[in-house]
């Protein structure tokens, strides 16, 4: 495996985990805000195709062909979190769709283009000159991140937990005798 077709295999992976964790929950589910910043699962899919459209797109001179469904990325300066939640007439539908396509859009750039290309991250400032492969390096951190984020948040609202549908990768254990074990240790330190 070459270092493009490694870069692209975590990406995908990243991608599956995070829209692995919207699957079979509500429109309410998917939108309730789960901490106190506010984050949940729906605006973290929004999020991950503002990212990928940005870094993918526009840092490589290739604009998203229809700027009208993404207008929120140009309302940062009025609606700075106008990328972490689905507004009432956004549905999840049609975020999880434009996800995909955001996410063929990317792979397009990362596949067409070599990995020392050079491209520039306008909000970036003065240290906004990149290549493509820090690019994905980048991107492919942030979406891990918020995988992670997402599978917190699933636990929370009904158990399920794992890396990937096809491999969860979580031990075959007691969990509740687990957790319990695990408070005891805690509760004997001070608060």
């Amino acid at each position: 495996m070459d270092t493009r077709e490694m870069l692209l295999h975590y990406l995908h992976d990243a991608r599956e985990a995070l829209v692995w964790k919207t699957e079979g929950l509500s429109e309410r589910e998917l939108r309730m805000p789960r901490t106190t910043t506010g984050t949940n699962l729906l605006g973290l899919v929004k999020h991950a195709a503002s990212t990928e459209v940005g870094y993918f797109g526009e840092v490589f001179g290739r604009p998203w062909p229809t700027p009208d469904e993404i207008a929120w990325t140009t309302r940062f300066d009025t609606e700075p979190n106008g990328d972490f939640f689905a507004t009432t007439d956004e549905s999840a539908e049609q975020i999880l769709d434009l996800y995909r396509r955001v996410a063929a859009f990317a792979d397009e750039t990362i596949e067409s283009l070599p990995l020392d290309a050079p491209g520039h991250v306008p909000w970036w400032g003065d240290r906004g000159g990149v290549t493509l492969e820090r690019v994905v390096v980048h991107v492919l951190a942030d979406l891990q991140r918020h995988a992670g984020h997402a599978d917190i948040l699933r636990e929370g609202i009904d158990g399920a937990v794992g890396l990937l549908p096809r491999s969860t990768n979580i031990p075959d254990v007691d969990q509740a005798a687990y957790v319990a074990r695990l408070r005891a240790i805690a509760e004997q330190f001070p608060a």
